[in-house]
């Protein structure tokens, strides 16, 4: 997808006599409010009418965040790119996941099941690769469909009460990692597998939700860091970053605030609402890309 967005020109220097050449000064007026507005504008890379839509998608994928603690980047990644591109988009959400888990480790910390989250980037970080390996050898869309279905065949199993009575060994943690991995690399969709080992397990939606959000720590950590391998992680992205801190921070702390007061089987049947939509979401996607 190219760039779509219509961008305001840079602001030009008022002639003797004459007026500001800039539309939104020539709108508005010049003073140094507006004029903070245009360095916002230029920073976010959108004009003053996609402003608005633009702060609303970082907040609302900060509040799904901070309560659900996954579903965000999906919902940034698919709502921003109506605005910018997405080779602009993928970078700058990859950064948002990190400082937006980051940000919730103080109050989950000692709820984390750190095994489980190790056993699993392990197995997710080493079958990645082969899920890219099997994204050029075969048709996505189809893989693509094939994933949703089983998501949601077994979130609908979830719904209906399944739950593990032990949870998982080692190996199985690890062959959960490596499934997860080959999605991530094959259809870039990572977060169902893990989200649907944890909720099935009797550990507890606290510990679930705060492991869920450490392993997407790793896993975006581990994207930043190709990215930036790459040149992809630029000043333009740390400084869009830099400007939605702000907007990040209070969405993911009314979401975390939502967590807190929520009863579990609330919280349990909005996450396997979540990835339903996230399923038939990558769905659509086959269907209409």
């Amino acid at each position: 997808m190219g760039d779509t967005t219509t961008r305001l020109p840079p602001a030009r220097p008022v002639a003797d006599g004459g007026a500001s050449t800039d539309p939104l000064i020539a709108a508005c007026g010049r003073n140094p409010e507006r004029e903070s507005l245009r360095t916002i504008l230029d920073i976010v890379g959108v004009d003053a009418v996609g402003l608005a839509p633009f702060v609303l998608i970082v907040f609302v994928g900060a509040v799904v965040k901070g309560y659900s603690g996954f579903g965000a980047s999906m919902l940034w990644v698919t709502g921003l790119s109506l605005l910018l591109p997405p080779l602009e988009v993928v970078p700058m959400v990859l950064m948002f996941e990190i400082v937006s888990s980051v940000h919730l480790l103080p109050v989950i910390w000692r709820r984390i099941d750190w095994r489980s989250v190790g056993l699993l980037l392990v197995g997710t970080l080493a079958a990645t690769p082969a899920g890219v390996y099997a994204l050029a050898a075969l048709p996505v869309d189809p893989a693509r469909i094939v994933v949703a279905v089983v998501v949601l065949l077994a979130t609908a199993l979830l719904w209906r009460g399944f739950a593990l009575e032990k949870t998982p060994g080692k190996a199985a943690t690890v062959a959960i990692g490596l499934f997860a991995g080959l999605m991530n690399g094959g259809v870039g969709f990572v977060g169902p597998a893990v989200v649907l080992f944890y909720f099935s397990s009797p550990i507890g939606v606290a510990i679930s939700r705060a492991s869920i959000i450490t392993f997407f720590l790793g896993t975006g950590a581990a994207g930043a860091g190709a990215f930036a391998v790459q040149g992809l992680v630029t000043g333009e992205v740390l400084a869009r970053l830099a400007v939605c801190l702000p907007i990040l921070f209070l969405g993911v702390w009314i979401g975390h605030r939502r967590f807190e007061s929520a009863e579990p089987e609330s919280f349990r049947k909005f996450g396997l609402l979540l990835l339903m939509f996230l399923a038939a979401a990558l769905a659509a996607r086959a269907v209409w890309p």
